[in-house]
């Protein structure tokens, strides 16, 4: 499927997304409030089928966050990727953990770096950041009073 085919599938969802136009791949842009539907239209439509989560990282741009997933169809070989912006105070998301299991290690490693919440979430708890470790490391608001870094 090519990415004009892919996005006249996308389209045709109950909760169609938005596009953003000059990537390599089909990228579509979804309200959080959807997602979850979104994802699971994703993994079990026939024809889409994403049956691989193999990225999922945040962006922070200082006012939101922004959800990156990277997508790909094992059986029909394309690939999308879908952003989620999420609210920069209290970002928080539905877990697709159990729609793609490659999703749980990814969301630990946002929550830890980022302070992502990911609900219902089976494990959320720091991945590399110590238990006692204050803040969210990667974030752009993050002050580092060891190495008085400021972005």
């Amino acid at each position: 499927m090519n990415k004009e085919e892919l996005k006249v599938r996308l389209e045709a969802l109950l909760l169609p997304p938005t596009f953003e136009e000059g990537a390599e791949w089909t990228t579509a842009v979804v309200d959080p409030a959807g997602w979850e539907g979104f994802a699971r239209h994703l993994r079990s439509d026939a024809g889409l089928e994403f049956d691989f989560l193999f990225c999922v990282t945040a962006v922070d741009w200082r006012t939101h966050f922004t959800m990156v997933y990277h997508l790909t169809s094992t059986l029909h070989r394309h690939t999308m990727v879908v952003k989620v912006k999420l609210d920069h105070d209290h970002p928080s998301l539905p877990t697709v953990s159990d729609i793609w299991r490659t999703a749980e290690f990814h969301e630990r490693e946002a929550f830890d770096l980022f302070g992502v919440v990911f609900t219902g979430h089976p494990d959320l708890r720091r991945l590399f950041m110590t238990d006692e470790w204050n803040g969210w490391p990667l974030r752009k608001d993050y002050e580092d009073p060891v190495n008085m870094i400021k972005l």
